[in-house]
């Protein structure tokens, strides 16, 4: 959507000016060169003014294995609490095109400002509530919201509490509603599980404008680079276009039924490059009279399967806990665990609450993975 939020001129690439006389300094925040989705900002000072580069972080993951057939649990309330937002963050599962991460950060972001440079980032908020503020402006977040981020964004944590725990994926791509829930003219359809007023949009602009030194921590790829600014990167006074991050509510997804099972692109929310996210929401269960609401034993030909556990009963599992992250390779068939279907005849619906991801390209497992796992899961189905 076309979103603007604070002071703008009448027209693009023209003389703009405080009162005091001073220029504000356009920059296009844009994507695939000058032909993708972009936002126009104005700010306060100049947007590129490095003062030093005092150093750089190698944070690549260490791999386990590349190649593997093993269904597996981490429970994933192991991640330990850190202080720091970034060093909470902990993958434990990747391939060329994502990462997957658990993070329980403590503090909020005062020293540094952070932007992934080559990855859009989609955080699902499992426990804590606060403000994302970013240099398009501030995000108000609660439990149960996904936020996404677009690869540049400048942003700070702001934490309410030091109990936070987040699912974190970082995505080559963008990350974006599926076509099929929208028109030809990009609104979403009367048929989606959910629209544009369901999202989350920046609000209070803030414009800092104040010079110093300011620490910036950027991402790319496996590296975390360290330079100070000359100025604080919240000095936009103005903004317009269609690059910038939102949230939306896991609660506000409205869930397709049917009289017997639906599979899971019904419960899509996110597509990204070479993988989805679906979100998995208290429903009513199919109607058939002879219908077996458990899902039925499917295949992962084209994909493996993770489901990140946020609350209720998943109906299809046996001694998932909240908090809890499985991965179903492809390669091999999965299904509900034994008992289960034949239990689930006759229910009228489910609390269950979960994330879904599906990539692709098989995924590898990390080193801290491997000490959060419950070694004897893939035993369950015996």
């Amino acid at each position: 959507m076309y979103y603007k939020l604070g002071k703008i001129p009448n027209k693009r690439h023209t003389v703009f000016k405080a009162e005091s006389g001073a220029f504000y300094y356009e920059e296009l925040f844009g994507t695939e060169g000058f032909t993708g989705v972009s936002s126009l900002l104005y700010h306060v000072n100049r947007p590129t003014r490095v003062k030093e580069i005092i150093g750089e972080e190698n944070v690549a993951s260490e791999i386990a294995s590349k190649n593997q057939i093993k269904s597996r649990k981490l429970i994933g309330f192991k991640v330990k609490p850190q202080k720091d937002y970034l060093n909470s963050r902990s993958v434990l599962l990747l391939n060329q095109d994502i990462k997957i991460s658990l993070a329980a950060p403590m503090d909020s972001m005062k020293e540094y400002f952070y932007k992934n440079a080559l990855a859009d980032e989609l955080i699902f908020i499992h426990k804590g509530t606060g403000i994302l503020k970013t240099f398009l402006g501030d995000i108000h977040f609660v439990e149960g919201d996904y936020i996404v981020i677009p690869k540049g964004v400048v942003y700070q944590f702001k934490f309410h509490s030091t109990k936070n725990k987040m699912l974190i994926i970082e995505s080559s791509g963008p990350i974006s509603a599926p076509k099929r829930y929208k028109n030809k003219e990009g609104q979403f359809l009367e048929t989606s599980p959910y629209c544009e007023r369901d999202l989350k949009m920046p609000q209070d602009l803030k414009t800092i404008n104040e010079e110093g030194d300011f620490k910036m921590k950027i991402k790319k790829g496996d590296v975390v680079h360290t330079l100070i600014y000359g100025s604080h990167p919240f000095s936009v006074i103005g903004w317009d276009g269609y690059n910038y991050p939102y949230a939306f509510s896991i609660h506000d997804f409205e869930p397709i039924t049917g009289r017997v099972h639906q599979p899971p692109p019904v419960h899509q929310t996110f597509v990204g490059h070479n993988f989805v996210v679906c979100s998995f929401v208290p429903r009513l269960y199919d109607y058939h009279p002879k219908s077996v609401p458990a899902p039925y034993n499917h295949s992962n030909i084209d994909s493996d399967e993770v489901l990140y556990y946020v609350a209720g009963n998943f109906m299809s599992r046996k001694d998932v806990k909240e908090g809890d992250l499985t991965l179903h390779p492809a390669g091999i068939p999965h299904g509900p665990h034994p008992g289960t279907m034949e239990k689930s005849i006759g229910k009228k619906e489910t609390k269950e609450l979960a994330v879904m991801i599906d990539p692709f390209i098989p995924l590898w497992i990390t080193k801290a993975a491997l000490e959060i796992e419950d070694p004897d899961y893939y035993k369950s189905w015996i």
